[in-house]
């Protein structure tokens, strides 16, 4: 969660207050209408109200009577309560009391409530988890904003397997660094400029275990901690917009094999740092901004890394890929050839920004191209894969007409699958039956956990009945942590205790409504596939507006009245 506003409280908005409590930004607007005492705004305008994260912390772990906090949330509303703005200090001695250094600054009860979440879900992920919490919470700005959950996921991708040393020269928290270096990694080694960020790194390092890491402070560029180092894969998303990345003192700098990069071009300075410290026959991985790969000011470097034969792939992520900002990142790969005498002939040209950021990322076939070193060495150097990606032209009557088709079946069916719901007890009467713990049931053999996904292993509980009331919003609230994964644990679950007939009553419904929420889901798809395919046929012509029988009608009466 963003801080957006001056002071030094942190702010959060509607969608952030629902990530938070694990339900949908309508619940939220739900939220503010019926309860007097959720809090005011603090901020933000009518449209886009900002809230104290503090308030609403406190309003959550209030609600249904204290029972609805989670323990993550508690532990984090101890740790601010105690460490007031100084979370770096409070995350720095968490990890110290999970990698069990001894004379931890980590006491009473905070010392208990870490080591009972860290028994529920091991300290490693409890600790990431914290540290997602806080970088999520301070307002980072771009140059210090953490490697988003999407943009770690592409990077593993195309990084495949990893043998070797791996090196991160803007390590952060170490997130991408750790997530890249598997267990094949023989090493791994980091750097970072800013020094609580780096002790992050280092205690998430520890607690990981894995191969050894040698993580110093520093800024890259200007003071650079592993002059000789070569890594097998060097992995960088570079800070943004960095107008002074030590140019004037660094004109003759060693590293700048490809030309001296000029003052707006900090991306191709990263890149060529990237690029000293591979070892021959190693690989560099680097998210950079699409401008990096058409500004007319880098050209010449980009054309020199094109001849040299170091660039494989360039490939436009989809939009929505980095955390401080929401354009397409490419994913530039490089190699440092293993003999002076191995031969590149072509570019691999990757378009995947039609795609959701969310999607699989094995492109089609029409989403890549292979081009040819001669065709990029041209005037401007344009490296940029929407450049040489033509995608294939649908059959846009044909499809146009499926998907119409599918959309009216869809809609016929969807209307039944809505199961009918009358009127209950009242709301808030769940209260009243007294509730069963999912972890005791779980402690009893009565319930399997696998995948995240709950059954049941028991002729007197129903499977449905209980993945359903496993989403009621108290659960959610109770289980979900906010630190972007959304991930629920189901231990911490209640259910109201039923009679099995009632609970295949209310499995039966669930049942009803999971078939409608997918279906609604694939409506919508289709729905989006058959706008956008309009839209495209109706401008470039390959469709056009049907004529209704009133113009139709117009017409003829005008042309008779001609004659």
């Amino acid at each position: 969660m963003e801080d957006e506003g001056s002071g030094s409280a942190p702010v959060v908005t509607a969608a952030q207050i629902a990530r938070l409590a694990g339900v949908t930004r309508a619940a939220v607007a739900n939220w503010r209408r019926r309860h007097d005492d959720f809090p005011a705004p603090a901020g933000g305008t009518a449209a886009g109200p900002l809230f104290s994260l503090a308030e609403i912390e406190t309003w959550l772990a209030g609600q249904r009577k204290g029972r609805g906090a989670s323990q993550e949330v508690t532990l984090w509303q101890s740790l601010r309560a105690a460490y007031s703005d100084d979370m770096m200090a409070a995350l720095v001695d968490v990890g110290s009391h999970l990698t069990g250094k001894a004379g931890s600054a980590l006491q009473g009860r905070l010392r208990e409530s870490v080591d009972e979440l860290a028994a529920e879900r091991t300290a490693p992920q409890l600790f990431q988890d914290l540290i997602t919490r806080f970088l999520a919470s301070t307002g980072r700005s771009s140059a210090q904003a953490p490697s988003s959950p999407r943009l770690i996921r592409a990077f593993t991708y195309f990084a495949g397997p990893v043998e070797g040393l791996v090196y991160d020269p803007a390590c952060g928290a170490g997130s991408l660094l750790l997530a890249v270096a598997g267990s094949d990694a023989t090493r791994r080694a980091g750097q970072e400029l800013n020094a609580g960020l780096l002790r992050l790194a280092q205690l998430t390092t520890q607690l990981s275990g894995g191969p050894p890491a040698s993580l110093e402070a520093g800024d890259s560029l200007r003071d650079d901690q592993h002059p000789d180092l070569r890594a097998q894969l060097v992995l960088c998303e570079p800070p943004l917009g960095q107008n002074d990345w030590g140019r004037e003192e660094l004109l003759l700098d060693a590293r700048w094999e490809l030309g001296t990069p000029p003052r707006a071009e900090s991306d191709l300075a990263w890149l060529q740092h990237c690029y000293f410290h591979t070892a021959p026959g190693g690989r560099v991985l680097i998210a950079l901004a699409p401008s990096a790969a058409y500004r007319r000011s880098g050209r010449r470097i980009r054309a020199e890394l094109v001849r040299r034969g170091a660039l494989t792939s360039v490939t436009a992520l989809p939009p929505g890929m980095a955390t401080s900002h929401n354009l397409p990142v490419l994913l530039w790969e490089l190699r440092r050839p293993a003999s002076p005498d191995e031969e590149v002939r072509s570019v691999r040209m990757v378009d995947l920004t039609s795609n959701d950021p969310d999607s699989p990322l094995e492109p089609t076939s029409d989403q890549v191209a292979e081009v040819p070193l001669i065709d990029l060495i041209r005037e401007e150097v344009d490296l940029r894969p929407s450049s040489y990606v033509k995608a294939a032209q649908p059959d846009y009557p044909t499809e146009y007409t499926t998907l119409r088709t599918a959309l009216e079946r869809q809609l016929r069916e969807l209307a039944e699958l809505l199961p009918p719901l009358p009127p209950g007890p009242g709301a808030g009467s769940m209260d009243e039956i007294t509730p069963v713990g999912v972890s005791d049931l779980i402690q009893a053999g009565l319930v399997r956990t696998e995948e995240g996904e709950a059954a049941s292993t028991s002729d007197q509980l129903d499977t449905d009945y209980l993945r359903g009331f496993l989403r009621s919003a108290a659960n959610t609230r109770r289980n979900t942590s906010a630190t972007g994964t959304h991930r629920a644990d189901p231990r911490g679950a209640q259910l109201p205790q039923m009679a099995i007939e009632d609970q295949r009553h209310y499995g039966a419904a669930f049942r009803d409504l999971g078939e409608f929420e997918r279906r609604l889901k694939e409506l919508a798809r289709i729905g989006d596939q058959a706008t956008r395919l309009a839209y495209d046929g109706l401008t470039n012509g390959a469709l056009a507006p049907a004529e209704t029988a009133h113009n139709v009608t117009s017409r003829d009466a005008t042309r008779e009245g001609a004659e």
